[in-house]
């Protein structure tokens, strides 16, 4: 279980289509290799300390004739953003994605103060 110190705390969430590779024969959808796709989001404000971040695909399109395999993962957090991350592999072909994702943490109080 992750505790927070006293004060408030903040979520925010968004959703991100990360490619679509069907309709212009990206790599994606070739089904060759290692395949990433990597987006950086940023928080609109930053969070007092690093925030527990939850991600989860909302929609995709993979090819019926082979294996589905995916993964996706929030690497990188920091206070002011994190990279959201998918990956797949073999011959899988993935059309397009949608990820959904969540951000929970600690955020500054307008009571706070800091002493230097």
């Amino acid at each position: 279980m992750k505790r927070f110190p006293p004060g408030s705390i903040g979520i925010v969430q968004g959703s991100r289509v990360l490619f679509s590779d069907f309709a212009d024969g990206g790599v994606m959808w070739t089904g060759e290799g290692d395949r990433e796709s990597r987006h950086i989001v940023r928080f609109k404000e930053p969070f007092r300390m690093v925030p527990a971040v939850h991600v989860g695909i909302s929609m995709w399109d993979t090819d019926h004739r082979t294996n589905a395999r995916a993964d996706l993962t929030a690497e990188n957090v920091t206070e002011t953003s994190f990279h959201l991350v998918f990956r797949t592999w073999g011959d899988t072909r993935v059309a397009r994605i949608r990820a959904d994702w969540m951000a929970i943490g600690q955020v500054p109080d307008e009571d706070d103060w800091e002493i230097d």
